[in-house]
């Protein structure tokens, strides 16, 4: 019996690449001076702690909770192992992690969390919902799918401008290109060819799995599935759950991990059927990563090439930096 593939994820960060096996999470940086680091820590999956969060339409929001709290670990990191000089704490973060009782490094993080929270929910919650104060409040089927429609349009609008705009940033670009990078690396180990940047290059910077993808269809699907929710609400209660803003937002928030749920099913449908229907479905979000990855320089491939290496438990042998790191590519490697 062939042995059944195992889905490999990863996240692109500045000069780095961090792919997570079933046991592994590795995270590979390239250094000002040419060399590449990478550390690796075991992974335990939620599912593996608690069984109902490996369930179908739970696992989706489970891993979107999840991805948020590892996201921005792996970012600050990143910053750590690439050897640039951090930012000083602000008072208010000393004194915050004072009265907190808990290490600065935390109190900036979840200081980092709540921020991306807030911009979050206010440009694709909050804001795209006032367009329903353009529309009057007739509590009809109809209606709630125009109300529906049109903020998902202005919420996918949003999403494409921000893509946009922060493509413009130089520093994001790159970002962007290791995006590319480590799609072409998990493509060349899912062909089960060998890891080289060689191999790496010719494969596609657009995968079926990525996280851009699962935004785009998780907004798509929230459009069906508060209507359908509005209408049941309305027909059962006769209770117009999406005419009163706030509680629409409020309702939108609360129902986020469904949505969440439902869209992982359907990406990871998508991304492991070949037939042409599912192939067709899954183009939009492919077209929509040509804003979120860019191709990437060998160099580049390099290192996410040492990333999934180690995820996969060929971690290197070699010097370490002090603060720990082992040194996979010595910067005399690079001249």
């Amino acid at each position: 019996m062939a042995e059944k593939r195992v889905d490999i994820g990863g996240q692109a960060v500045l000069e780095g690449v961090m792919m997570r096996s079933p046991e592994y999470v590795a995270l590979a940086v390239r250094r000002p001076d040419g060399s590449i680091v990478v550390k690796r820590d075991p992974y335990v999956s939620p599912a593996k702690k608690h069984k109902w969060m490996g369930l179908p339409f739970i696992r989706g929001a489970v891993s979107m909770v999840t991805m948020l709290g590892t996201g921005m670990k792996t970012l600050e990191e990143s910053v750590k192992m690439g050897g640039q000089e951090e930012e000083q704490p602000t008072k208010f973060e000393l004194w915050l992690a004072q009265k907190l009782g808990k290490g600065v490094d935390k109190v900036v993080m979840g200081i980092a969390i709540a921020m991306a929270l807030v911009l979050s929910l206010g440009l694709f919650v909050f804001l795209p919902n006032l367009i329903i104060k353009l529309f009057p409040d007739q509590a009809t089927g109809g209606m709630l799918l125009l109300k529906n429609l049109c903020s998902g349009l202005v919420r996918t609008a949003l999403l494409i401008g921000y893509m946009v705009a922060v493509r413009r940033v130089p520093d994001m670009m790159r970002v962007f290109r290791y995006h590319g990078a480590e799609h072409k690396t998990v493509y060349n180990h899912e062909a089960g060819t060998k890891l080289t940047p060689e191999n790496a290059k010719h494969f596609s910077r657009l995968h079926p799995r990525c996280g851009t993808s699962f935004l785009l269809i998780t907004f798509i699907l929230s459009i069906l599935f508060y209507s359908v929710v509005d209408v049941l609400v309305l027909q059962l209660t006769g209770f117009n759950l999406g005419g009163n803003y706030l509680v629409r937002v409020l309702s939108r928030v609360v129902l986020l991990p469904c949505v969440a749920g439902i869209s992982y099913e359907v990406l990871k449908g998508l991304a492991h059927n070949e037939n042409k229907v599912c192939r067709a479905m899954r183009k939009p979000g492919m077209a929509l990563q040509l804003l979120t990855t860019a191709e990437p320089d060998e160099g580049m491939l390099e290192v996410a090439i040492v990333s999934m290496k180690a995820a996969l438990g060929d971690m290197p042998e070699g010097p370490k930096t002090p603060e720990g790191y082992i040194i996979a590519v010595p910067a005399a490697a690079q001249a």
